[in-house]
């Protein structure tokens, strides 16, 4: 098949929207078949119709392991095996120090953190099995390089993400998997009318003004697209990157330098 992707397969949770929804356009795009896989399969089936031919929709729930298994094992049956894991799927919160909630702790890393590692986990044994190996990519963020003072629980997770990914990446390459990441900055989309409305909170700001702020403060001269992250997904992704492992890679117009 034609594409830098062409006869590969992936699967990307968090897919009905965002950039996990670019993602999968992008791969189709490449040659890819693409599965969609999302809580709300509803949402998740309607992209994968825009998308058309080559993209598929399955029910996930990262918090649930059961589920993540049905969801890779309904995967290999509508692709044959899956080649390409990105780990999109995660959840956002900010407040205080002193009144962070266990409910907002647990639902975090619930999604941002075992979703990924028990993602990861059952891709990789079904890698394995193949004995074709794989790409797994997860999504990191530039709140994984340092902390913010209202962002710790968010912050946190995704530090956390960098580190499985190192980890994972060290464990996995002997078996022909690479594990690497992707760090975007402030990427706008409808998600951010939320983050907005949190920052307007704690910060004593009217609405929109956080996302002027951030966005004017990037390098770059705006916040980030989904379709700006696609070129480093296709290229983790394809044979480009078989001799890069464990590495997380900043895509955030200049915010973050390392």
């Amino acid at each position: 098949m034609s594409g830098r992707l062409g006869g590969k397969s992936a699967f990307i949770t968090g897919a009905a929207r965002g950039i996990g929804f670019a993602f999968a356009e992008a791969y189709v795009r490449e040659g890819a078949t693409v599965v969609l896989a999302d809580i709300d399969l509803d949402r998740a089936r309607e992209s994968a119709e825009k998308i058309g031919d080559g993209a598929h929709a399955v029910h996930i729930d990262v918090t649930d392991i059961a589920s993540i298994e049905k969801a890779v094992a309904e995967a290999e049956t509508k692709t044959g095996g899956i080649d390409i894991l990105v780990n999109n799927a995660a959840l956002f919160d900010m407040a205080p120090i002193i009144e962070i909630t266990k409910e907002s702790y647990n639902r975090l890393y619930a999604v941002n953190v075992h979703g990924v590692l028990f993602t990861m986990q059952a891709v990789a044994r079904s890698m394995i099995r193949r004995g074709r190996g794989g790409k797994i990519i997860n999504m990191a963020s530039q709140a994984g390089r340092r902390g913010e003072a209202l962002v710790a629980i968010y912050c946190s997770t995704k530090a956390a993400v960098i580190s499985l990914t190192q980890s994972a990446g060290l464990d996995l390459i002997k078996y022909g998997i690479n594990v690497n990441a992707i760090a975007p900055g402030v990427v706008d989309g409808e998600h951010w009318a939320g983050v907005d409305a949190l920052f307007a909170r704690y910060e004593n700001r009217p609405l929109g003004e956080k996302k002027r702020l951030v966005g004017e403060a990037v390098p770059f001269g705006r916040m980030g697209r989904a379709e700006d992250l696609t070129g480093m997904a296709i290229f983790l992704a394809g044979p480009e990157s078989d001799y890069v492992v464990a590495q997380t890679y900043n895509v955030d117009g200049g915010n973050w330098m390392s």
